[in-house]
């Protein structure tokens, strides 16, 4: 199998299978409990999210795990919504964010709240300037997302977090970086932002579990789950250990080597992005900034064919998100690709393993197999 749909979710890499399989094997004491088994479970529970942390570039005490990045995206919102109170009701977000935050964001509609959503221009991106024209004084939540699953634009969140809190000192500046972790650098300490969401299972951990980090510039901020207290009383409920020590075992396998990863993932969509090029009959949806994500339309041949064809050769690609199938994909609408090309693009994306022969296949069989049929 080829496979070529790491936006949708990685595979766990050998640290992190090793770490989990110990946890459910050796560590597996409650982290809670006052003698030594669990003492010893809730010191590796410390060493997992000083590990995280520092992936994230965060401070270890502002790392709070979750059940993954719906999770935080969802505290994120709703905490900041219940932290405000009445201050406003103004929120900014982008017409492409995942569907975990844009479904929050029906759901405050509804409540009353007002959402303004920044369009992107023609190759999925949001600019400072769009932003700068929606914030008011009313505004209490901005969040943007750190890199769009879909085309791969990349968002100037260290200049967006930057301006919200120089033109609404209030407002609160969440990113959905779920996409950029480990895969675009930044520095949780140094961003800006007050809230960022990742997720293990796109940096090659287990599914299941994910962190918020909340900056220390919010020295309080609504708890999501109520109960015995854990995680700094945030999030209470016993600890999913052999996930987060999953998580954390693989930050610091991939952590090490991100750069370098991404760099060279970079060099080969790129070339893979020339030779598409060269091809007559194929387009290439958006900016493609990130590393790993590339979204191409053949029009005339439909999304699904596409993927049955590859998948007959092994290589598995997506329709665009996982977490909204059965839907025309609403990022690219919003960026006003024509429904011809919508229905004929799908989405291919890297990760540390994705090889050269294996792009090379995968443009094989596209020139071969594939555009011939939109002809």
């Amino acid at each position: 199998m080829i496979y070529l749909d790491n936006s949708a979710t990685t595979k766990p890499c050998t640290e992190a299978v090793e770490a989990m399989t110990k946890a459910l094997t050796e560590n597996w004491g409650n982290p809670s409990a006052l003698y030594g088994f669990g003492i010893d479970t809730a010191r590796q529970l410390r060493t997992a999210r000083m590990q995280v942390a520092a992936a994230m570039g965060a401070e270890p005490d502002r790392v709070f795990f979750t059940s993954g990045g719906t999770e935080a995206d969802n505290w994120a919102v709703f905490g900041t919504v219940k932290r405000m109170g009445k201050r406003g009701k103004h929120i900014i977000t982008t017409a492409i964010e995942h569907h975990a935050i844009l479904n929050c964001m029906k759901e405050l509609e509804s409540q009353g709240y007002e959402v303004t959503y920044l369009q992107p221009d023609s190759l999925g991106r949001i600019t400072v300037d769009a932003l700068k024209t929606a914030l008011r004084k009313d505004t209490i939540l901005v969040s943007i997302m750190m890199v769009n699953n879909e085309v791969g634009s990349v968002m100037p969140i260290s200049a967006m977090a930057k301006l919200t809190h120089k033109l609404c000192p209030d407002a609160i500046f969440h990113t959905d970086a779920v996409q950029g972790f480990l895969k675009v650098p930044f520095s949780a300490k140094a961003l800006g932002a007050d809230l960022i969401s990742v997720s293990s299972h796109k940096v090659h951990g287990p599914k299941g579990v994910g962190a918020l980090y909340i900056s220390p510039r919010l020295k309080s901020f609504p708890a999501i789950m109520l109960g015995g207290g854990q995680e700094s009383g945030y999030r209470s409920g016993t600890e999913g250990t052999p996930a987060i020590f999953g998580f954390a075992a693989a930050c610091a396998a991939v952590g090490g080597t991100y750069r370098a990863d991404s760099q060279r993932e970079k060099a080969m969509l790129d070339t893979l992005v020339e030779k598409l090029s060269g091809l007559e009959g194929i387009d290439i949806n958006g900016a493609h900034e990130a590393p790993h994500i590339l979204s191409i339309a053949i029009p005339g041949v439909p999304t699904q064919n596409s993927i049955n064809i590859l998948q007959d050769h092994g290589i598995c690609v997506s329709a665009g998100s996982a977490c909204a199938k059965g839907h025309r994909s609403h990022v690219l609408s919003a960026m006003k690709v024509s429904p011809e090309r919508i229905d004929g693009s799908f989405r291919i994306s890297l990760c540390r393993e994705t090889t050269e022969e294996e792009l090379e296949l995968l443009y094989t069989v596209i020139k071969d197999e594939i555009l011939p049929r939109a002809r």
